[in-house]
């Protein structure tokens, strides 16, 4: 807020310390007929400008303002109190001791008539004096415990965010191992078709069988090449001697393997996973799963409807869960909370928004949409 700035704060001390010295003034005057209304109004306007300017607030002003205070007594002690409250706040305690020590004891040995301690004013003027020094106390703490809290919760911010980058890494890494493992799968498949027509050149012309032997070592290379470069993000261990797949599964699959676990499950797949791009069955499968898994944490026994729309424009994922049962969630899976950032990195890398939320009664809902690139046709071939 504007008034809680440094400039405002500061203008507020100024009008504070400028409303004690005229106090100081007042008071003066009407002490023995008004003869101390010069000296301590000088006094208190020195005692202010230490006080007010920073650079003299922590090393001049607590003796200042002390040496004030012993010669003038109860008139300067408000000020004192200011000082007291500076030094508190800033954990200075032996200054803040030390200058109350001085001032008082000094005042005590005087005979003036503005001594805090005749007539009983030390009572009220110790009370003043203790007053401001709690006050800093607790306004240090205060201070400190603010500055804390905003350290901690930007240390939390950071964290958080180093977990989104994180997360969002690790599904982009996700979505380079599966494409590594269709595109290998499909050069082989273009090396091993190729290959076969090639054994059967005889009857084909010259040209044909140059081109076929060329595209069989331009496959070979390029899956070669593929390996190289993105082989280091699959298991060494079971890459070895291990024959590459397609990485592509169902959410058939995923919907059978979730019901054989005890959920229910409703799914409805509306046209065929071959008119969606490869990057497209993919996402929906990711998303089905990471839906699944998440009712499965939060909302044990609820029913999950799931529909995956195929047909193009746009590939489309719904999941909704009715609420969970209480005491039916599993607690023993360790919770990221940043499974659905990898999905909306994933959906967002094509093209396409992915929302999550409450769909109302106690129910949630993910859903995903991701456009077709344009020139795709129904039966996946470019136009």
């Amino acid at each position: 807020m504007w008034w809680k700035g440094p400039v405002w704060a500061a203008v507020g001390r100024a009008g504070f310390v400028a409303f004690l010295v005229a106090g100081a003034a007042v008071n003066a005057a009407l002490v023995s007929g008004g003869r101390y209304a010069v000296p301590v109004t000088a006094a208190a306007l020195v005692c202010a400008v230490a006080l007010v300017v920073p650079r003299l607030r922590w090393s001049l002003a607590p003796w200042v303002v002390a040496a004030g205070t012993a010669w003038w007594g109860w008139l300067l002690a408000p000020l004192l109190a200011v000082s007291l409250f500076d030094l508190a706040v800033a954990r200075r305690m032996r200054v803040a001791l030390a200058s109350a020590v001085v001032a008082l004891g000094a005042n005590l040995l005087g005979a003036q008539a503005t001594s805090l301690w005749a007539d009983g004013r030390w009572v009220s003027t110790l009370f003043v004096l203790l007053f401001g020094f709690v006050a800093g106390l607790w306004q240090g703490n205060r201070r400190r415990l603010v500055k804390a809290l905003a350290s901690e919760v930007e240390h939390l911010r950071t964290e958080s965010r180093l977990r989104e980058e994180t997360a969002r890494a690790a599904e982009r890494s996700r979505i380079a191992a599966e494409m590594h493992d269709v595109l290998a799968h499909r050069l082989s498949l273009i090396a091993l078709h190729t290959g076969v027509l090639a054994t059967r050149g005889d009857g084909l012309p010259a040209p044909v069988v140059e081109r076929l032997a060329l595209l069989r070592a331009t496959s070979a290379e390029a899956l070669a090449d593929l390996r190289d470069v993105l082989g280091a993000l699959r298991d060494p261990d079971a890459a070895q001697g291990a024959a590459l797949a397609p990485a592509i599964r169902d959410v058939r699959e995923l919907a059978a393997e979730a019901r054989a676990a005890g959920q229910h499950v409703e799914l409805t797949v509306d046209g065929v996973p071959e008119q969606a791009p490869t990057t497209h069955r993919l996402a929906a499968y990711r998303i089905v799963q990471e839906a699944l898994t998440n009712v499965r944490k939060h909302a044990g026994g609820a029913t999950v409807t799931v529909r995956v729309d195929y047909r193009p424009p746009a590939t489309l994922i719904d999941v909704t869960n009715t609420p969970g049962i209480p005491g039916t969630s599993s607690t023993g899976a360790v919770e990221s909370g940043y499974g659905l950032v990898g999905l909306r990195e994933r959906v967002t890398a094509l093209g396409g928004h992915l929302d999550a939320g409450p769909a109302g009664a106690g129910a949630w809902r993910l859903a995903a949409r991701i456009p077709h690139p344009v020139g795709i046709e129904q039966n996946g071939t470019r136009t």
